[in-house]
């Protein structure tokens, strides 16, 4: 390895090890208050709101942050961004020392955070492909997934305990550091910047807010798989928010903690085995592939109100999402030009979490209203579904869980079915742009 290679994965090493911090803190925040919010609301549609306000404020604001991603240097983009996440945090922390904090609240503190995370996202991910060699890409998008994992195992655990010794207001103020600890290592590196674009971008700014979006759709491969990907996202806004009710209508909050850190052990095993083997020679095998496997895990999580059986599904379900999401973004960093990859990621972030709004919105209602009073006792489906998954009270978001893996599942096997999809790594990379 040369020294200018091994200095280019230091700085890599880093960021990465600032974002883990800071990712930790972020999920012992976001469990805390999530727990919080149920408890004091006994209200599903009230839990799943918060996921709304969480995705909506980053979806439309995501056309200027991939075109200011590829503007200004990412590296103080990404500075932003986290001193936004940590404002929005010591917000949360300031009325919580003041026993102030009401649900609303969170639900501002939130959106606020979804502001600077459209802009980290795009910032980091346009990063990695000069940070590190086009080989190891399936290492680094590897090591990324894995610090997800690396909250996912941390933060629940931890968050569970830290609420009953320092309560809320010292769970949040963990995070706030956190969000420190960060900014001090993106201050310590300077990121690689991509070669300057060829020629100007027609209609100047105007031009640039939508290049992403007309990017994408010259691109039919990418398209797709920008489909497919939105789809799961959609599914995981339905029934994502509804697995704390689910869980907490036949366990306690600790259990729900522990079952939460079994899916990121999964998701770290997951993470350590795409950073080892640098996932399938043809990446798109890497997203269909584990796509289908995690529709099977989804269905597999209602058949019945056991933790065990919900902890077996989880640590399978998060186990294929590193070599989803990673094999996703190699694609794309392969096949956009680095100096318009921001605009284009943000492009591909705001479509695809377009709809997760729409299923943040209707979760609490369809389970509250519709699927619930179903699989309740004499309800219409009590006789039929109910005699296989049960009845009482979850089991109607248990439903929703079969019906939402099922449907991951279908729409993996259809893609297989697409040329353009299917060939999607056969396009030059960068071309039509």
């Amino acid at each position: 390895m040369t020294e200018a290679l091994r200095a280019r994965m230091r700085t890599f090493y880093t960021v990465w090890t600032g974002q883990v911090v800071s990712m930790v803190g972020t999920g012992l925040t976001s469990f805390a208050l999530g727990v919080w919010v149920y408890q004091k609301t006994g209200s599903a549609t009230s839990f799943a709101l918060i996921f709304l306000f969480m995705e909506l404020p980053g979806i439309l604001i995501s056309p200027l942050a991939g075109a200011l991603v590829d503007r200004y240097d990412r590296r103080l983009v990404m500075i932003f961004s986290d001193l936004v996440a940590g404002l929005a945090s010591a917000i949360v922390l300031v009325l919580a020392l003041m026993g102030s904090l009401e649900v609303w609240h969170i639900y501002l503190v939130v959106a606020i955070g979804s502001v600077g995370n459209a802009f980290q996202l795009p910032a980091y991910l346009a990063t990695l492909p000069l940070m590190v060699p086009e080989e190891r890409l399936g290492q680094a998008n590897g090591l990324t997934q894995t610090a997800q994992a690396i909250r996912q195992v941390l933060a629940p655990a931890m968050a569970g305990f830290l609420l009953l010794e320092i309560g809320i207001q010292g769970v949040v103020a963990i995070d706030v550091v956190t969000f420190l600890v960060a900014l001090v290592t993106l201050m310590m590196v300077r990121f690689p910047r991509p070669e300057p674009a060829e020629g100007e971008i027609p209609g100047g700014m105007k031009g640039e807010l939508t290049f992403g979006l007309a990017y994408i759709f010259r691109h039919p491969g990418l398209l797709a798989i920008l489909l497919v990907i939105a789809w799961f996202s959609f599914i995981l806004s339905i029934i994502g928010p509804l697995i704390t009710p689910m869980i907490l209508e036949f366990t306690t909050p600790a259990v729900l903690g522990i079952l939460t850190s079994i899916g990121g052990v999964g998701m770290l095993f997951g993470g350590f085995a795409m950073s080892s083997w640098g996932g399938p020679e043809r990446r798109i095998h890497g997203v269909l592939g584990f796509l289908m496997l995690s529709g099977i895990a989804l269905m597999a999580h209602g058949l019945a109100p056991s933790s065990v059986l919900i902890g077996i599904c989880a640590f399978f379900f998060f186990g294929t999402l590193p070599f989803v999401f990673a094999c996703n973004d190699i694609i794309w960093q392969t096949k956009v030009a680095p100096e318009v990859l921001g605009k284009v990621l943000a492009a591909r972030q705001m479509l695809t979490r377009l709809t997760a709004p729409v299923g943040y919105f209707v979760a609490g209602p369809l389970a509250d209203h519709v699927f619930e009073p179903m699989l309740e006792e004499g309800g219409s489906l009590s006789a039929s579904v109910g005699q296989v998954i049960g009845v009482g009270a979850g089991r109607g978001i248990a439903f929703m869980f079969i019906l939402g893996g099922a449907s991951v599942l279908l729409v993996a096997a259809i893609g297989y079915l697409v040329p353009s999809l299917r060939r999607v790594e056969d396009e030059p990379p960068g071309a039509g742009a």
